[in-house]
């Protein structure tokens, strides 16, 4: 594997570390499985490239798009909460919606961004080569992302939250208001979502009504494999696992695909994600097995 393809690996893994831990949120967190994201995902990435190509600030068309992400993550939630429909059909029917939605943002299936000002834009042409920009550009806005979810999921609300996810009846029973923390984390899950599809459209310089496809897989594959290497109920570290899952799940991806002896192609994409996350799941249980033989 070229150095290029390693960095281009790495900064691809950074951008949906984020996706990684907004499914965190609404799996671990919450314990909602939500499929919102494979269509807040490339929403994020509408908003944001239609915005900039009108001439907002990519800062600003940003912050947009996130709030496009919490807006679906709230259809879903009140799908749930407010008219009781289970919540994976819930957010697969706001999934199904959302594609329709893309494609009237955009009124076309795929926007171009080249030649236009990106929020990474000033940190280019400064002697260093633009693919260890683009890491590490995502990779400090992970950083700040990662500590203000960790921070957050620390505070009182935060706490209140996570007894949502784990014991939502005894947490009613203590007086928390567990359909208002439904609504606040899967508007958070689906704002960092939408913020991943926004960086990966600035990033790789368009924006497609496609790039959704097997998000939610992608999420998931990161956070398993981010716990099966950080075994840690610290919630600090379970969040460096998302990122380092995100990262490492995307470096095994390229290598297989730039192995020749293996004889993958890029068509085969589907089909390395889904041995990697069936060995990220078989890999726990072969453990726990021969710890008890």
């Amino acid at each position: 594997m070229s150095q290029f393809a390693f960095f281009g690996a790495v900064e691809l893994g950074l951008v949906f570390a984020f996706v990684a831990m907004g499914v965190y949120l609404a799996f671990r967190i919450l314990d909602f499985p939500d499929l919102t994201v494979d269509g807040s995902f490339p929403l994020g990435a509408a908003v944001a490239a239609v915005l900039i190509l009108a001439g907002w600030n990519p800062w600003a068309a940003t912050g947009v798009a996130m709030l496009a992400g919490a807006a679906a993550g709230l259809v879903t939630a009140t799908l749930n909460v407010r008219f009781k429909i289970l919540n994976l059909l819930a957010s697969i029917l706001t999934m199904i919606a959302l594609f329709s939605v893309n494609l009237r943002v955009m009124g076309r299936p795929n926007v171009a961004l080249i030649n236009q000002d990106t929020m990474l834009t000033p940190f280019y042409g400064h002697g260093v080569p633009d693919y260890y920009v683009r890491p590490l550009f995502v990779g400090a806005l992970v950083i700040v992302v990662l500590i203000a979810l960790w921070r957050f999921l620390e505070s009182d609300i935060g706490l209140a939250m996570r007894a949502t996810g784990a014991n939502p009846r005894m947490a009613r029973a203590q007086g928390v208001k567990t359909d208002r923390l439904i609504y606040l984390g899967m508007a958070l899950s689906n704002a960092l979502v939408a913020l991943g599809g926004s960086l990966f459209a600035q990033t790789n310089g368009f924006a497609d009504v496609t790039s959704g496809v097997g998000t939610i897989v992608v999420g998931l594959a990161a956070v398993i494999v981010g716990e099966t290497l950080f075994r840690s109920r610290l919630l600090l570290i379970a969040l460096i696992g998302c990122v380092a899952g995100s990262i490492l799940y995307r470096i095994a991806i390229q290598t297989a695909l730039s192995t020749d002896m293996l004889g993958l192609k890029a068509s085969d994409l589907n089909l390395v994600t889904a041995v990697l996350v069936a060995i990220a799941l078989i890999l726990p249980r072969l453990r726990r097995g021969g710890a008890s033989a």
